[in-house]
């Protein structure tokens, strides 16, 4: 794991699902590794009455019914749809999900305007084809056919963003099970072994940019994750991911547990305030999910390790939080203008202690970008 920047999670988490698959004894629906119910609990963590020996950390944080109904969708024949505002963790839950049943998350095609029909079945090797003809030698599978061929599930992020016919092309994935490769006079067929399946992301705010058709929609199990609003369970995840951050790097720093009550507040501040919002002009650009929290956090914690002292400053959050949520100049700044002064100023004066730094802080960085 040293050697890679970002490990899947299949290998972030090797042992604890070796250790779980050595303890399953219920039913596995196809080819999957581990059941349905030990999916479940490696994804949300173990509970004390699991009755287990040793603990389960959670590492996603949103509904139990999203994830019992994620499954449960994998167990049929139906292709799951994971749809919600960036950085909801449509993402991880998806790499998760296919870790603890195929223990491989990585066969993934991202869906962009240039993403082709061959990026979900197949191309050539253009020297092997000269050298030697066309073949299933000289065939290039896309990731999805590789799931097909090995009965794993196969994972397709920002489906809205790809074409109407790359879409179509996955209707008959979805629908026949199988790929025709007419190029070949024999072998020129690929069936899905059972226990394939894809999973997709789609963001809510790409609405409009390629709508799915009707029939591509039925061929999918829809799961909305909403923006996380909870506090108690957002300030959870803010804190996973802060000790998680500080572990990989190697970070000794002071996070105060107060800095995370402010980051918290703020964004639900400003998430009120877009709410209110009559017009996308007075909404900031950013859709203000956990994973921009977690953002914000890094910068800052990592800017405070390189630049500051030994422990993350409430100005240095709030530096962060300006820069990294002031996209669009000058709508953005003149409302996170507008809350400094509507509720970061008022707040400083009645509670004091780190809404000082704050204001400071964010005063400064406006300034700076204005």
């Amino acid at each position: 794991m040293s050697d890679m920047l970002r490990a899947p999670a299949e290998i972030k988490y090797a042992e604890e699902l070796d250790w779980l698959e050595s303890i399953d004894d219920g039913p596995k629906p196809f080819s999957w590794r581990l059941s349905p119910k030990m999916v479940r609990l490696f994804i949300l963590g173990s509970e004390r009455a699991d009755g287990l020996d040793r603990e389960v950390s959670q590492k996603w944080f949103g509904d139990r019914s999203f994830v019992e109904r994620s499954i449960v969708t994998l167990a049929s024949d139906r292709g799951l749809l994971l749809i919600g505002d960036p950085g909801t963790g449509k993402s991880w839950l998806a790499e998760l999900l296919a870790a603890a049943i195929s223990r491989n998350s990585t066969l993934v095609v991202q869906g962009t305007a240039g993403t082709t029909e061959d990026h979900i079945k197949y191309s050539w090797n253009v020297s092997m084809v000269i050298a030697k003809g066309q073949s299933r030698a000289s065939m290039i599978p896309s990731p999805i056919m590789t799931a097909m061929e090995g009965g794993v599930i196969g994972r397709f992020e920002e489906l809205t963003r790809s074409t109407s016919d790359v879409q179509d092309a996955l209707i008959s994935i979805l629908s026949e099970k199988y790929v025709s490769i007419p190029e070949l006079d024999s072998d020129n067929i690929v069936f899905a072994r059972p226990g394939f399946s894809i999973i997709a992301t789609a963001n809510s705010r790409d609405r409009g940019v390629n709508d799915l058709s009707s029939a591509l929609k039925r061929r999918f199990n829809f799961v909305r994750i909403p923006v996380m609003t909870n506090k108690k369970s957002e300030a959870e995840i803010v804190r996973f991911r802060t000790e998680e951050l500080l572990r990989r790097h190697n970070i000794e720093l002071e996070v105060p547990p107060t800095l995370l009550d402010v980051l918290l507040q703020s964004f639900a501040d400003l998430r009120a305030a877009a709410g209110a919002a009559t017009s996308d002009e007075e909404r900031l650009e950013s859709a203000l999910s956990t994973a921009e929290q977690i953002g914000v956090l890094e910068d800052a914690i990592l800017h405070s390790n390189f630049f500051g002292a030994r422990a993350l400053s409430a100005e240095t959050l709030a530096g962060s939080l300006v820069g990294s949520l002031a996209r669009r100049s000058p709508e953005d700044l003149a409302i996170l203008n507008k809350y400094w002064h509507g509720v970061v100023e008022p707040r400083s004066r009645e509670h004091g202690g780190e809404w000082d730094g704050f204001l400071e802080g964010g005063r400064q960085a406006i300034a700076t970008l204005s």
